[in-house]
């Protein structure tokens, strides 16, 4: 009997540290992103206070532990039988559902999670309990689950929601009217206070209130410091402010990069000591659940089926050396997890300080709520006085950086930003974990970033119905968090209860099957967006960078082109449904892969030098030929996969051997083209353009013998007008190519006799 618990302890420690690297993944947004987005320390200290922060915050993070026992459930209703299986499909819910967040670079809340899996679970075995014992009465549920407790956590971090995003904007606007976006100036007058201000605010709720938890401090020692905390914090406040003054004044530091990285040690500290009851809260309360009936059972003999936990809702310590090991763990995903730096990219990128490439599509609510947004902000400034809005405005009012000093990889945001995110976040969190809420880090940080954007301009007319749909994104993820947690849970529930052991394993396999297929793909899509040629860099300033730039996107995108038009015509002739709608899928990549680039075009232009500026026309032309290269092979492939997923008749046997001998010559001619690009041999362009005619000849004789089956033998009209719809974007597709590389000819020739 033992060893079917002794193997759900095994698998849920298995679990735990699996919960432990998609959580930290999933939550590393919330103390990267200020520092990273500043970009005002190197991203190894970043990652090194970030570690110290972590462990510390591990370490001092027992008492939360509570939650994970008896916050959401009363469990001295369930039996230890009951209590097992609402723990196990609670770690599996878990560990699924955040890795599926991680792979799509959304942040989510640890804490929603836990805290639905946890209600979901424990009312699907309370009401099989109250089905078996109390014949389906279901008004006895509010016996067995701490509805004032779960419904105060639920608020606590709605509530959380609004506050961070009033208080960040509310905090942030007084700071930028305070240093203005020429901070640089303000600083040697305002700076010694805002530091002052700002590292108060973190001993006082990190350390002081955070004291409370630590159990090497007396008891005495406690009740001094509640007694004269307000003496405390003015002396804190004092020294604070000048010892800022002196690392300003003395030693030369920018203030704000102490902040920065205080703050986010801090931010780290925080996150730790909130959510790491998330992680492992459910494993200990189960190792904690074991020992109390392993001890029962070795007195009486008691079933498991007949122990009731009433131990859990005592007060259980945490061994300290559980806590040391999962803070390890943590540290080391933060160090080595890709997940964690995508999932912090997305936070980032809705924060960023201008314009950009936009990763959220808008729609009707962004539209219409940045529509009467702007609407209410010309109403407002009409009622201020002119002079009081032109000193707002000043104090809002951006730096004119030359213009090839803009670079693509330039801070997201700057400094002040930065420091008012992380002040802000690690107070509201630290005034959550003293309380014993366990509020929603990924919320809170999440929204304070918002709020802060919004009050700091960053979302223009230009960009403001990206963020906000992005944002209504990621807040949407949350309540399907909340939705797909209670139900999964409850699920999971019921099979393990019902399956019994075969269930428990086939459910454990799957976890870890999911798991390692999602981190194989994720693995897979970082490599083809390392390899995808991207404009990122800030230094491309000579006609001859230019022309290697070029060469490569010419080559990636003519590479995809040909797989992709040989594909089709080979399953266009196999009549294969399944992979014509993968090829239907594919060419939206290359469409985005050409659209990104069209994007960067702005951050192109401010970066070459004045004797390259001509070149822009090329490269602008560039882009167009190799979107009207794109828009011929997706019309290709949409054709064809409709044309099959319609049941039309395929293309008879000498239509598609005809496309056959066509894509034959343009395999030939695109690997040529390729491998002239990559390895920029352009002086075979001539060559090139010799044989385009011959291609280009040969379509047009398939198009008059098409003509001619058509008048002399019966010919499907549907097999009609896909056959000449692929043959007559084969020309369109072959005659832009051209004309790209005669572009490119041309250019290279000038380059050429400029530079000699």
């Amino acid at each position: 009997m033992e060893d079917i618990y002794l193997v759900m302890l095994v698998a849920l420690l298995a679990l735990a540290i699996t919960d432990l690297v998609v959580g930290v993944s999933n939550d590393a947004i919330n103390f990267l992103n200020s520092a990273i987005g500043s970009r005002a320390i190197s991203m190894r200290t970043i990652l090194i206070v970030a570690s110290i922060g972590v462990a510390v915050g591990a370490i001092f993070s027992s008492g939360l532990m509570e939650v994970a026992r008896k916050g959401i459930f009363m469990p001295g209703q369930f039996y230890f039988e009951e209590i097992m299986i609402i723990f196990m499909a609670v770690m599996i819910t878990d560990v699924l559902l955040l890795d599926f967040f991680n792979s799509l670079g959304l942040p989510t809340s640890t804490t929603v999670s836990i805290v639905f899996e946890l209600l979901g679970a424990a009312v699907c075995m309370a009401v099989i309990k109250i089905y078996k014992e109390s014949n389906g009465d279901l008004g006895l549920l509010e016996n067995y689950i701490n509805t004032a407790k779960a419904t105060e956590i639920i608020i606590g971090i709605l509530m959380a929601v609004v506050i961070a995003f009033i208080i960040g904007a509310l905090v942030q606007y007084i700071s930028r009217l305070v240093f203005s976006f020429h901070f640089e100036k303000k600083m040697k007058y305002f700076g010694a206070v805002f530091g002052g201000l700002s590292l108060t605010a973190i001993l006082y709720f990190i350390v002081i209130k955070g004291l409370k938890s630590v159990p090497y401090i007396s008891e005495a020692a406690m009740g001094y410091i509640n007694a004269n905390t307000l003496i405390i914090v003015l002396i804190g406040f004092l020294i604070f402010t000048a010892l800022s003054q002196l690392l300003m004044s003395v030693f030369r530091i920018n203030i704000l990069k102490a902040i920065i990285i205080i703050g986010t040690f801090a931010l780290a500290l925080a996150f730790a000591g909130n959510d790491l009851v998330n992680f492992i809260g459910v494993p200990i309360a189960a190792w904690q659940s074991y020992d109390l009936w392993q001890s029962a059972y070795t007195a009486t003999g008691i079933l498991p089926s007949e122990f009731a936990m009433t131990g859990l809702s005592g007060s259980v310590p945490t061994p300290e050396i559980l806590l040391i090991i999962a803070g390890g763990i943590m540290v080391i995903t933060l160090w080595f997890s890709s997940k964690a730096r995508s999932v912090v990219d997305t936070g980032i990128n809705l924060s960023r300080q201008g314009d950009g490439v936009e990763r959220f599509e808008p729609n009707w609510l962004s539209r219409g709520i940045v529509r009467y947004s702007v609407l209410f902000g010309n109403a407002f400034s009409t009622i201020l006085p002119e002079r009081m809005k032109n000193k707002i405005d000043n104090k809002f009012d951006k730096p004119n950086f030359h213009l090839k000093n803009r670079r693509i990889d330039a801070p997201a945001f700057d400094m002040v930003r930065a420091s008012v995110n992380l002040v802000v976040a690690s107070v509201l969190i630290s005034i959550g974990t003293n309380m014993k809420l366990p509020l929603s880090t990924t919320y809170v940080t999440f929204m304070v970033a918002m709020g802060t954007s919004l009050a700091d301009r960053a979302w223009d007319r230009e960009s403001a119905v990206y963020r906000v749909a992005g944002v209504l994104n990621v807040i949407g993820g949350w309540f399907v968090t909340a939705i797909v947690a209670f139900t999964a849970a409850a699920l999971f529930g019921a099979i393990i209860y019902f399956g019994g052991t075969i269930a428990l394993a086939i459910l454990i396999i799957l976890a870890i099957v999911l798991v390692v297929r999602s981190g194989i793909l994720h693995s897979k899509r970082a490599k083809e967006e390392k390899t995808r040629k991207k404009f990122k860099k800030s230094d491309i300033i000579t006609i001859n960078e230019i022309t290697s730039e070029t060469s490569e996107n010419i080559s990636n995108v003519i590479g995809g082109i040909n797989k992709m038009y040989s594909r089709t015509v080979d399953e266009l002739g196999y009549y294969d449904l399944g992979k014509l709608k993968k090829n239907y899928k594919r060419i939206e990549k290359l469409e985005a892969q050409v659209d990104e680039l069209k994007d960067n075009i702005f951050y192109f232009i401010k970066s070459i030098d004045d004797d390259s500026v001509e070149a822009s026309k090329f490269y602008i032309l560039t882009l167009d030929y190799l979107q009207d290269m794109v828009q011929s092979i997706g019309f290709i492939t949409r054709n064809s996969y409709n044309h099959v997923h319609n049941n039309h008749k395929n293309l008879k046997f000498n239509q598609i051997r005809d496309l056959k001998k066509v894509d034959d010559k343009m395999q030939i001619l695109f690997d040529e083209i390729t491998q002239t690009f990559d390895n920029h041999e352009f002086g075979n362009i001539n060559n090139l353009l010799d044989e385009k005619q011959e291609l280009m000849s040969y379509v047009s004789e398939l198009v008059q013998k098409q003509i001619e089956r058509i008048r002399t033998s019966e010919s499907s009209p549907k097999n009609t007008k896909l056959y000449f719809g692929i043959l007559l974007e084969t020309k369109d597709l072959v005659g832009s190519t051209m004309n790209l590389l005669q572009l490119f000819q041309e250019f290279y020739n000038e380059a050429r006799t400029t530079t000699y």
